[in-house]
């Protein structure tokens, strides 16, 4: 039949009463084709050694392990840093923080986010005529234009940055515990520093405040219900669709919910990650009812489990850091060590990616956009480096070819935030610089240069336990191939269009459906 070119005009799509303006898109495609609609689901902190179908002992998962039945499990899946903004930023835009400007956490009260000359996947999507929606946890700007219904997102339902960094009635399980709001409007109180300020968490629909403080024992449901309205609605336009679920789980605080009846005993770590199975179920559940041979869903972590926060943070399996560990600290989240960035992730689509299948490749959470937007049929954006790999081959079952070399960022334990001085190559895992976040116990691994590296061979150490020893042939061997590709990157970097992110803080950018109130509070509707 040819090239079909489709001039298309869209009057007045309304999701969950936000009215869109008139679009006007253009689609060129082969007549028989149709574009698959994306679901990427984003789960927070949650360790590589959660998720039962990665062989975990724990078995409180068995929506995402029956995914993973359904479709393919990734093992050597990384996250594009191990902290919270920096990795999101990253899965939007394919490429790294030194690139993409996001280095580290945006704050409570951050003018800026995401560089606005920076493209997002949601960005590419909608003008290729996907509709576009984003429930859940954002971190990429709240401040005027870095809203996300000002990038590139049709319908946004959440909250826009960690739900640790604000105060609620129903403050949940944290470590150490936090308070609830004041009720009043008296003086902000002195916490310890890992409880969050006395300014009410905001929930948000599109551009307006609905719940603040959020009742996070609720939040769960609502994400459920509003990622199935989205879809319905989605459907019935019949446009393909974007959905992007950032989820508040694993993340502290744990909320005491009512969402599921907790066996006898279970701790409230376990609780909280059957209900996120849930969540991830209902999501699925909700796809295959409604368009499940043309819906992709791809479920992955943003970086390792928060050791600091004990028996409410995860499992990094078998990514133990013990160099690190014997050195102090924590080799998980905000560290480059294996824990704080290999994640669970699962890709989904029946009768296109193979079933019961266990994928090696190496892959990342930067693999994202370049792979959306080639499913999509859409253009990468033009005049500037990405650093994730088209993977559509991988996950249809016809390569096992995923990345080569691999950047780890720094995170926050050691080094500065998005430098790259730990680099995978093959095999090897290689480090320039090393250190060690918080621990339970309260203890910090220092930070330690090595030049020339630290290198492990994780085939046969995937501990990080006894380095290569450096007069060894195979470290000799190594060395001037890791050498080769920093300094490839570093270089490519620095001829690259790269961005700068605004950190600068004003209160005034403090979410607050109240200024009258001091801890921005509303009343129930």
């Amino acid at each position: 039949m040819g090239w079909l070119s489709l001039k298309v005009l869209l009057v007045g799509v309304s999701f969950s009463g936000f009215l869109y303006p008139l679009v006007d898109f253009c689609i060129s495609g082969k007549a028989a084709g149709r574009r698959p609609n994306i679901v990427i689901i984003l789960a927070d902190d949650m360790g590589w050694g959660d998720l039962g179908a990665n062989w975990a002992e724990t078995k409180d998962t068995a929506n995402l392990d029956k995914m993973a039945l359904e479709g393919m499990r990734f093992v050597d899946f990384h996250a594009a840093a191990s902290t919270c903004s920096p990795s999101r930023a990253s899965l939007l835009t394919g490429r790294l923080g030194l690139r993409n400007g996001v280095t580290h956490n945006f704050a409570v009260a951050s003018l800026g986010g995401l560089p606005l000359n920076e493209t997002t996947l949601a960005e590419v999507l909608q003008p290729a005529g996907y509709v576009t929606g984003m429930i859940g946890k954002w971190h990429l700007g709240h401040h005027g234009s870095y809203h996300p219904n000002f990038r590139g997102f049709d319908y946004y339902f959440g909250i826009p940055y960690s739900h640790d960094m604000g105060c609620t009635d129903t403050p949940g399980y944290n470590h150490p515990p936090c308070p609830a709001c004041p009720p009043g409007g008296g003086p902000p109180r002195r916490h310890k520093r890992a409880c969050y300020v006395d300014v009410a968490l905001p929930l948000y629909e599109n551009l307006n405040i609905v719940e603040q403080p959020v009742n996070l024992s609720s939040l769960a449901q609502k994400y459920a219900e509003k990622a199935a309205q989205f879809i319905e609605q989605a459907s019935a336009s019949g446009r393909p669709f974007l959905l992007y679920v950032a989820l508040a789980h694993m993340h502290v605080p744990i909320p005491a919910t009512q969402l599921l009846a907790a066996p006898g005993g279970q701790r409230p770590y376990q609780a909280g990650l059957r209900e996120m199975d849930e969540l991830v179920g209902w999501i699925k559940d909700k796809v295959d009812r409604t368009a499940k041979e043309h819906t992709f869903i791809w479920f992955m972590g943003d970086n390792g489990p928060w050791a600091q926060k004990c028996e409410l943070a995860g499992s990094v399996g078998p990514f133990r850091g013990l160099w690190q560990s014997r050195q102090g600290g924590s080799p998980a989240k905000q560290t480059t060590w294996e824990g704080g960035h290999r994640v669970p992730a699962v890709a989904y689509w029946p009768d296109r990616i193979p079933a019961n299948v266990t994928s090696t490749a190496l892959l990342s959470v930067l693999d994202v956009f370049p792979t959306v937007v080639a499913l999509a049929g859409a253009s990468l954006p033009q005049a500037r480096h990405f650093d994730g790999l088209d993977v559509s081959s991988v996950l249809l079952g016809k390569s096992q070819k995923g990345h080569r070399v691999l950047f780890h960022p720094n995170s926050g334990a050691a080094g500065e935030m998005g430098a790259l001085q730990a680099l995978r190559l093959e095999q090897y895992k290689a480090f320039f610089v090393t250190g060690g976040a918080e621990a339970c116990d309260g203890s910090i691994g220092p930070e330690q240069r090595h030049d020339p590296p630290l290198l492990f061979n994780l085939e046969k150490d995937v501990a990080e336990g006894v380095p290569l020893q450096r007069g060894s042939a195979e470290y000799q061997a190594v060395l001037p191939r890791v050498r080769k590709v920093l300094t490839a990157v570093l270089h490519d970097i620095a001829k690259d269009n790269v961005s700068r992110a605004d950190y600068t803080q004003d209160p005034s950018a403090t979410p607050c459906c109240n200024p009258q109130h001091a801890t921005c509070r509303c009343q129930a509707a």
